[in-house]
Order: C-alpha cells, then structure tokens, then sequence
C-alpha cells in the first residue's frame, strides 16, 4: 500500500508523532538531491578517470610520433570537431533538451563511443590512424562535458547550490584522475594495450552508472521571451565572452606546449604540464567557491584574467620548459576560477531562466572556443615565449574589456557592443540593402525600421535603464517589466 502525502508536503501522521511536515517533505527532497548527486558524481569520476588511463595510454605512443608528418592529419581531423559545437549545439540540442531524458541518452552514448575508441585505438595504436582515433574520443569528451553541465541543476536541490555543486565535481574529478593514473602508470610498464583495455572496462563501468542519472526532461518548451531577455543581459553577455576568451587561452596554450616542446625533444615535459594543470584546475574549483566569501563574482574573473595575463608575461620573460609548466597551471586556475564565478553570475541575474538549458548553451560556446584556438599552433607553432605573450594578450584583454563593460554596467550606459555582434549587425545591414534599395525603411523590423534602431540601441543598456527607454519612445512595459522583483 502506498502511503498519501498529507496537504502540507509531509506524510499521515506527522504532526500526531511530534514531526513537522515541512522538515519532513524537506529531507526526502535532500536526500533525492543527495541521491542524484552521486549517480552524476560518479559517473563523471568514473569517465575522468578512464580518459586519465587512456592519456597514460596514449602519453609514450604519441610523443613517440613525427609530430610534423601528422600535422596535417591533426588539422583535419580536429576541424572535423566543429561539427558537434556547430550543428549538433544549436539546433540538435534544443531537440535533446525537449526530450525526456535526452541528456543521460547522450552521456550513455558518449561512455559507449569511448568505449569503442579504447578497442579501436588498440588495434591502431602504432599508426597514423591513432590521431583522428584520439581525436574522435576527444570530441566525444567534450560532447559529454556539455551534457554534464545541463544535468548538474537537475540533481542540485536549489539552484543556489549550483556553485558548490559544480565546485564538488571539479574536485572529484580531480582526485579521480589522480587515484586512476598511478596503476595506469604501472601497467603502462608492461603494455600500452593492457591499459587501453582498462580504459575500456572503465568507460564500460562509467556506461551502467550513467543509466541511474535522472530522466527529467531538461526543457519542456522554447526559451521564452524572459529567458531570452535574462540571458542576454549584460552582465551574462559580457562574462560570457570573457569565459570564451579564457577557454580559448587554454585550447591554445595546451596544443602549443605539445607541438613545441616536441619541437624540442621535451615530449616528457607535456605530460608534467597536462599533470600540473590538472591539479591546478582541481585547487581551482576547491578555493572558488572560499574566494567567493569574500569578493564578487565580478572581481573573481577580472582577478582570475588578470593572474593569466600577468604570468603569461613573467613566464615569456623567464623562458624555458619549467615555464611552460608553471604558466599551464595558472592558465588552468584561472581558467576554474572563472567558469564558477561566471555560472554564480548566471544563476544570480538569469535565475528565472531555464538552468540546465543555459549551461548547456553556453559550454558548447566554450568548447568551440577550445577547438578555434588551438587550430593556429597546430599550423603554425610558435616558439614557446612568443606563445606565452599571446596567452598574456589574450588573458589582458579580457579583462580590460569586462572592466570596461562591467563599469559601463555600474554607471548606467551602455555596454560596449561586442565585434563578432557587431560585424553579423553589419552583414545583416548589407543583406538588406541588397534586397531594398532603401536600405530597409518601411520594412516591418527591418534594419532601418526605427524600432529595429531602438531594439539595438537599448540592447546592451542595464534592464531598468532599457525600460526607461522605451518607455520615453512611446513603447509599452511587458507585465514582467511591471512586476517588481522578488528579492
């Protein structure tokens, strides 16, 4: 017999035994929370550590290679990993979203990919053919860190948590790698075969617990006119596009370090650095949600940014492969510093937004930003110190430029609109005065419709200051712009 929940969320009889129904509906939602937690935490300890085994794997066999006569099946192939990010992000996405358990089907899919890639990599593993195969298990890596960001507001028990939740993970994977490299290392000794094949068996294990991940659809329905609105408020535009340069940094920085201390004959020196960035991303997520306590998430990036860009120039001054190393490791912390304060900053001003949705979206931008920026070393490398200024340049506008957007935020004006915003404004501009002679005017939300010149006007304004504005033009308030704000 089942038992009837009582009006209040608690069960029959509560209030007769001295409990109060409130805490009692309180701690089944904690500990469903607590539940779906660890299946999601585990599961991605589990894929962590089988990609660690197969790096391990991989490290010797790779490094053994002539790096210069793959460099063109490397470029090939990795272009071919725009694809998932391109297509797959805006328009099969939304599609999985609305799909009731869409993104537990595509983490199983991706443990099962691995799986496949382990046993191919196998059989491939003293050729050629080992890049795209190693390639096809990174693009399954990064399609699987996409659906991973979508289902952690799903096992968190108030969005307020998502900041620890994500910070958790971090950390779990961190020591997952950690714990699953040393006997990869040791059989690593006896067979480059035998420790594929305990990657296997790993993304195997990590298949079964993916199917205790929660089934719930992610979003029933479009983004809506207020989702949409939130998430292009400038505070989440422009830390997005600081995010994107930082993840770009680290895309960079990462095929750099591989193609040029080969260059070098320091194959051995990547490995340390790929070791030290990981333990870097790992204290990462551990102080972040600390330094959280006492600044701003604001601050956070500009301080995160601004770590990456003044030890890129330190370390291109210094020089050397120990540089190399040490810059990787701040790059790696900066970068974690940033993706929490940037998640906190979404979920403090787009809280009516759909949260798995929105993480989902904007880690595929991420990942995009990881696979363009590690394009140019691979066809050209630079020497080492050059590469270093890049990452400082990178890093140092970044920062500038959100100090710039978040003071234009703090005073009132508007935001610097970004270029890649800019320039598609531009094109659609040129498509329209092709099509018109007039370039538009008359054309109901054409680009030379005054209300279209309003919309772009006020886009990058504060929430308040866009109201004002239309407002002042005759326009009329939504019921959400006359409905105060909770809390």
């Amino acid at each position: 017999m089942v038992a009837r929940r009582g009006s209040r969320g608690g069960m029959p009889g509560d209030e007769a035994n001295g409990r109060d129904p409130r805490r009692s509906g309180s701690a089944v939602a904690e500990f469903t929370a607590f539940r779906r937690f660890e299946a999601l935490a585990t599961t991605h300890a589990l894929m962590i550590a089988a990609d660690a085994v197969m790096l391990v794997a991989l490290a010797s066999t790779v490094i053994g290679l002539d790096a210069n006569a793959a460099r063109t099946k490397v470029l090939l192939y990795q272009l071919t990993t725009l694809a998932p990010f391109t297509v797959m992000a805006p328009f099969i996405g939304p599609l999985i979203d609305r799909m009731r358990g869409g993104r537990r089907l595509v983490v199983e899919l991706a443990a099962f990919g691995r799986i496949i890639v382990s046993i191919a990599l196998v059989m491939v593993l003293d050729s050629l053919l080992l890049y795209p195969v190693a390639l096809a298990a990174l693009v399954l890596k990064q399609t699987y860190s996409v659906s991973k960001s979508a289902l952690v507001p799903l096992v968190v028990e108030t969005e307020a948590d998502l900041m620890e939740a994500n910070a958790k993970l971090g950390v779990v994977a961190g020591i997952a790698a950690a714990a699953a490299a040393a006997p990869a290392a040791v059989l690593q000794h006896f067979s480059a075969k035998a420790t594929l094949v305990l990657s296997a068996i790993g993304f195997l294990v990590a298949f079964v617990s993916a199917t205790r991940l929660p089934r719930e659809v992610i979003a029933r329905t479009r983004a809506n006119r207020d989702e949409i609105h939130e998430l292009r408020s400038p505070t989440v535009l422009v830390g997005a596009s600081a995010i994107v340069l930082l993840r770009a940094s680290v895309g960079f920085m990462q095929f750099l370090l591989f193609f040029w201390l080969r260059g070098q004959g320091a194959g051995k020196w990547f490995g340390v650095a790929i070791a030290v960035g990981a333990a870097s991303t790992m204290l990462g997520n551990v102080s972040g949600p600390r330094i959280r306590r006492f600044m701003r998430e604001e601050v956070m990036l500009i301080c995160g940014l601004g770590f990456v860009s003044l030890s890129g120039l330190f370390c291109a001054i210094a020089g050397g492969r120990r540089a190399s190393v040490v810059l990787m490791g701040t790059v790696s912390f900066g970068a974690a510093i940033g993706k929490l304060a940037f998640d906190s900053i979404v979920q403090r001003d787009a809280h009516d937004a759909n949260q798995g949705r929105a993480f989902a979206r904007f880690e595929s931008r991420f990942q995009l930003a990881w696979v363009l920026a590690a394009i140019p070393p691979v066809i050209w490398t630079p020497p080492g110190e050059v590469g270093f200024v890049v990452i400082s340049a990178i890093a140092g506008f970044a920062a500038v430029s959100y100090s710039i957007g978040m003071r234009a935020v703090h005073l009132g004006r508007p935001v610097p609109e970004p270029i890649s915003r800019r320039a598609g404004r531009r094109i659609v501009r040129k498509i329209d005065e092709l099509r018109t002679p007039s370039g538009g005017i008359g054309r109901p939300g054409g680009a030379g419709t005054p209300s279209a010149g309003l919309q772009r006007r006020t886009q990058y304004l504060p929430p308040e200051q866009q109201v004002a504005t239309r407002r002042g033009r005759g326009g009329r308030a939504t019921d959400r712009e006359r409905r105060p704000r909770q809390g």
